[in-house]
């Protein structure tokens, strides 16, 4: 299988159906950042020293193909034969929050992203799955997308605050705390 197929060079590619789009249709620009996001959350495994941090961004991005494969379908025919993001994942990842916000101190200030190189990627995925979701937003005034896509990446962006923040309470780094 070749990894170049030449059928992009003018612009367009394919989602899940037969019809080519333009690579700035918002479908694509939302599969882009969610690709992105994935790409930063592989750094974050591959950088945690904590075998559970590590599972529970691994886990995330195997959902983040899922919601991948949901854009993609978007429009098409194959639109109800994807996986979709349900309300129980969106409730998995509220859980998952207060699990781990609950083994760290209150906020009392805004912090500045950095700490470990684990949290600093962390930090990062966060700031994509917030353009991600605002990308979402965007998509969602030109298609019908699923109730649940939304609440996922609000509630993921959230997961990874407090899941890079973990990453640095486990190493002994603490936040920096903004000071105007």
């Amino acid at each position: 299988m070749n990894i170049y197929t030449r059928t992009g060079d003018s612009g367009e590619t394919g989602l899940l159906g037969p019809q080519r789009v333009p690579k700035d249709d918002p479908r694509v620009q939302l599969l882009g950042e969610v690709d992105e996001l994935n790409a930063f959350l592989g750094c974050a495994v591959s950088s945690a020293s904590d075998s559970e941090i590590a599972e529970v961004v691994a886990a995330v991005q195997s959902t983040l193909f899922a919601l991948g494969a949901e854009i993609a379908a978007i429009g098409s025919d194959r639109a109800n034969s994807v996986p979709k993001i349900t309300q129980k994942q969106v409730q998995e990842l509220e859980q998952a929050i207060d699990r781990y916000n609950s083994q760290l101190p209150p906020l009392r200030r805004f912090i500045l992203p950095g700490g470990t190189a684990c949290a600093a990627v962390l930090h990062i995925a966060r700031a994509v799955c917030r353009r991600a979701e605002r990308t979402a937003v965007a998509l969602s005034r030109s298609y019908e997308i699923n109730a649940f896509v939304l609440p996922y990446l609000n509630r993921l962006s959230d997961l990874l605050f407090v899941l890079a923040r973990l990453a640095n309470a486990k190493a002994g780094a603490a936040d920096r705390e903004w000071k105007p």
